[in-house]
């Protein structure tokens, strides 16, 4: 009869999320979060956004190319390596606004990756993914959130440019960008007139109208953009014209994916913080742990956890394999929505006093997780496609 433990090792052994790879991957990039993250990153929210050299380290160090090919500047990797970099990120004291910020190629160089435009791969993805450039993705606008289809910024052809007018609103690492990867209007309504176009810093008549303020987030920087009358070469095209609708929706879903990731990951940190916080706390001569409605809302806590990383994690596994569920990354999100939610309420009541304070972690995450059901979809938009899907 074969041990529990010899069972254990087998069943790892044949689990994709556990191969030896997988299992280094997790180790450095804990190690990089100690070192070069923890230590700075109250500063980085204080100063309102990252530096540049984070990008540059995380790059040297292999970790800025997670998910992308070798023979594009990548580090290798699926879909898999990203979600084991969030979750390592994040139990080693990251923030997911500080992923959000570091690994916002992932939402802005894919389209290009996937096209496989020779020029636009050396001249934006080899870079990004080296660290010397940043990339946004720009899609919302003043008047046009979850609708894509709507989105009102235009791209009219003029010889071998395109002239952009309009304006794009909450662009994550906007304000620091290289370049932004928008969506435009080059055709009539509805989603067959919507491309993708490459917008470079520097471009007479882009700007950063504003850097915003925000609950969350705060060493993610994010703007307000501005396109009046923008010269943009036509090789600077992502794709055939009018596919861009195409293109985004195709990689909302890894982008859902991953703020579901970033949610459970999120729960699981206030977790851990929390079940050390209410061993060594003591009220009225006891630990809080001794306390059953204490233990309770901790049981609470770690069953959403899992629950919601176990499904997040099955829906990855499907877009691995080719065979993508739109219900159910749209049900993974919000799933790990509601977990996260639950999580970082929880923690911050059972922190007491404590948890309200900025010095406090699960004070940051409380803040942070709030953009986590609004971002990539709200989870109203999550519902109406899950309706869809089951014949509502």
């Amino acid at each position: 009869m074969k041990q529990p433990d010899q069972r254990e090792a087998e069943a790892a052994a044949a689990d994709p999320w556990m191969t030896p790879e997988r299992i280094s991957l997790r180790n450095l990039a804990m190690s990089f979060t100690q070192k070069e993250i923890v230590p700075h990153l109250q500063d980085w929210e204080d100063a309102g956004e990252l530096p540049r050299e984070l990008h540059r380290r995380a790059a040297a160090a292999g970790l800025l190319g997670i998910g992308f090919a070798e023979e594009i500047g990548g580090s290798g990797g699926d879909l898999r390596d990203l979600v084991l970099l969030t979750e390592a990120v994040m139990e080693a004291g990251g923030s997911s606004g500080l992923l959000a910020s570091l690994l916002t190629h992932h939402i802005a160089v894919p389209h290009m990756a996937a096209q496989g435009d020779p020029e636009q791969i050396r001249s934006f993805v080899v870079p990004t993914l080296a660290g010397e450039k940043i990339g946004s993705l720009g899609i919302t606008e003043p008047d046009t959130g979850s609708d894509v289809a709507g989105i009102r910024t235009t791209a009219r052809r003029d010889g071998d440019h395109y002239v952009v007018n309009g304006a794009k609103l909450f662009i994550t690492s906007g304000v620091r960008a290289d370049f932004v990867t928008t969506a435009v209007r080059t055709g009539g309504p509805g989603p067959s007139g919507i491309s993708l176009l490459v917008v470079e810093r520097g471009a007479a008549g882009f700007a950063v109208s504003r850097t915003l303020k925000k609950m969350g987030w705060l060493c993610s920087d994010t703007a307000e953009l501005g396109f009046s009358d923008v010269r943009v070469p036509v090789v600077n095209l992502v794709g055939p014209e009018g596919s861009g609708f195409l293109q985004i929706m195709q990689q909302f879903q890894v982008e859902r994916a991953f703020i579901a990731v970033q949610c459970y990951a999120t729960a699981q940190r206030c977790l851990d913080l929390t079940l050390e916080w209410v061993k060594q706390r003591e009220t009225f001569g006891r630990p809080l742990s001794t306390r059953q409605v204490v233990r309770h809302k901790i049981v609470d806590m770690a069953t959403a956890v899992d629950v919601a990383r176990t499904y997040t994690r099955a829906a990855v596994d499907r877009i691995i394999a080719g065979d993508t569920d739109v219900r159910m990354v749209s049900m993974a999100k919000n799933q790990a929505v509601e977990a996260c939610a639950l999580a970082v309420d929880t923690a911050v009541q059972l922190y007491g006093g404590m948890g309200y304070l900025r010095e406090t972690e699960v004070e940051r995450h409380y803040r942070d997780s709030r953009i986590l059901g609004i971002g990539g979809g709200t989870t109203e938009i999550m519902k109406e496609i899950i309706a869809k899907q089951i014949g509502l």
